[in-house]
């Protein structure tokens, strides 16, 4: 699984991009953990100055795979997703998400930890944890209410509400909003020269002071949600909630 995450350096720039197409980018623990020790390789290699995260012009990803999620489900803090979230939440070096098509559950929540969202107008975010049994993760009880409110995240977060690129660059979670995914892409790579540009530890400094203020409510979030969603996968209406979804898929 691990050839399902691609990865291209050029001139400072790591482009990470989930190349499962025929699943819709979705993620097994495998891809997971791939993408995290890339990202923890990335932080510690100076010849890497940016970071892009896509997963190609049709699909971001939708989310876990199923079959994988049901058979190998996280059973402690250091389980590949979470060992993802470590990854994103710690990295010290800029983090771009181009992002093309669908974005469910940490497609989307991922987005929270970028430092430049792109998308594309007809994206496709949803946040389906409490429909399927489950709560949220990467910090979303946290950080969505923060930006966008108490009402709407309460939509998207309970509710499971979709919402399209548009919409996430109308509410502040994405910086611009493209007509195909080929533009998102450019402008990924365009954002990314330019951060290379500026004085490197400046710019990590200055990153640094953004998120630090922050760091250790949204490190207590992360582990309180985790193990709450580990609970979660345990109850008798998530397993029936994910089995049921399961059996939808194979039926298509």
């Amino acid at each position: 699984m691990t050839d399902l995450i691609k990865q291209h350096l050029s001139d400072g720039v790591l482009t990470l991009t989930i190349d499962r197409p025929d699943k819709l980018n979705a993620l097994t623990n495998a891809m997971y953990t791939r993408v995290a020790d890339l990202l923890f390789a990335a932080d510690e290699n100076p010849d890497i100055g940016v970071i892009i995260l896509t997963g190609g012009p049709n699909c971001f990803t939708s989310g876990n795979d199923l079959v994988d999620f049901l058979q190998e489900p996280p059973t402690h803090l250091d389980s590949p997703a979470f060992r993802l979230m470590r990854a994103v939440t710690h990295l010290t070096k800029p983090l771009i998400a181009a992002v093309c098509g669908a974005a469910i559950g940490i497609g989307t929540t991922l987005l929270l930890h970028c430092d430049q969202v792109l998308v594309t107008r007809n994206a496709k975010l949803r946040m389906p944890f409490v429909n399927i049994g489950l709560c949220p993760e990467f910090g979303a009880s946290l950080l969505f209410p923060r930006l966008l409110g108490q009402a709407r995240a309460a939509r998207l977060l309970l509710l499971g509400e979709g919402f399209s690129g548009d919409e996430a660059l109308a509410w502040g979670l994405a910086n611009e909003a493209f007509d195909d995914g080929e533009q998102c892409l450019a402008a990924a790579e365009k954002i990314a020269r330019r951060l290379l540009a500026m004085p490197r530890q400046a710019l990590l400094e200055s990153r640094q002071l953004m998120k630090q203020a922050g760091m250790a409510e949204l490190q207590a979030t992360l582990r309180e949600e985790n193990q709450l969603f580990i609970q979660r996968l345990n109850s008798t209406e998530a397993k029936t909630a994910l089995n049921a979804l399961l059996n939808r898929s194979t039926d298509k």
